[in-house]
């Protein structure tokens, strides 16, 4: 990989960074940064979820006060959601590369459009929450949920984090700024055990990983405090229709 290339990728890390911070969505900007320096998509998409630990550690480090507090809960959170990562990743790893080729542009259009109509799905799930329409916060059937999701987020990733927020955001009567930090930390330990996974079984370009995790530290990391400047609206749905136009082009040229 030539040394533009790396750069192009880091570049796109803090992008993806800022991206996750501002709607939740970080993959959507690396894994095709991934695919336009060359990678093949399996090797990209494994490539992508071990970078993604960057984003994990910048934004569970930006939220520790919204963290405090929430400790048991999410302990059983979190080993619901590895468990799900971790048949996610073994999915991804002992299916033909071609089944994962033929899904991941239906893949990408559900998170662009996810992408588009989460503010809809936040403030719906916040008004159930405020109504006390809620329930406990880890149900059996929120559990179970959570583990679909988190088997999403280790097969493919892209809007895994905007599908868990708004099932937190319905079970869980707290503020959404809680929400999102649960989000973060439950949505991370499934990313991890995927990519601890990848990085012993898969092909991940570790070249690519090591300049787009610091991207994606970088931009996760500074993406709040960007968030409170820079209008959410427009970025959100520009990257959203860039994201069903990749879909299309992957799916066109299969």
């Amino acid at each position: 990989m030539t040394g533009w290339q790396l750069a192009f990728l880091f570049v796109a890390g803090i992008g993806g960074g800022l991206t996750g911070s501002i709607a939740g969505l970080a993959s959507l900007v690396s894994y095709p940064a991934l695919l336009a320096v060359g990678l093949p998509p399996v090797i990209a998409n494994v490539t992508n979820t071990v970078a993604m630990i960057g984003t994990t550690v910048g934004s569970v480090a930006g939220s520790r006060q919204e963290l405090r507090g929430q400790g048991p809960v999410l302990w059983r959170l979190c080993a619901v959601t590895a468990v799900g990562g971790a048949a996610g990743g073994a999915l991804l790893l002992l299916t033909p590369g071609d089944t994962f080729e033929v899904i991941v542009p239906w893949l990408i259009a559900l998170a662009s459009v996810l992408l588009m109509v989460a503010p809809r799905l936040r403030a719906r799930a916040l008004r159930s929450a405020e109504a006390g329409t809620t329930g406990t916060p880890l149900g059996p059937l929120t559990l179970a949920t959570a583990f679909g999701v988190a088997l999403y987020g280790g097969y493919f990733g892209a809007a895994a984090g905007v599908m868990l927020l708004a099932l937190l955001s319905v079970a869980w009567s707290q503020s959404l700024a809680r929400s999102n930090a649960a989000k973060n930390l439950a949505s991370g330990a499934a990313n991890l055990v995927a990519a601890v996974g990848f990085a012993f079984l898969a092909p991940v370009d570790w070249a690519a990983v090591g300049v787009l995790t610091a991207g994606l530290l970088i931009g996760s990391r500074i993406g709040p405090a960007l968030v409170r400047r820079v209008p959410a609206t427009p970025l959100r749905i520009a990257i959203g229709l860039a994201g069903l136009g990749l879909a299309v082009s992957l799916w066109v040229g299969r």
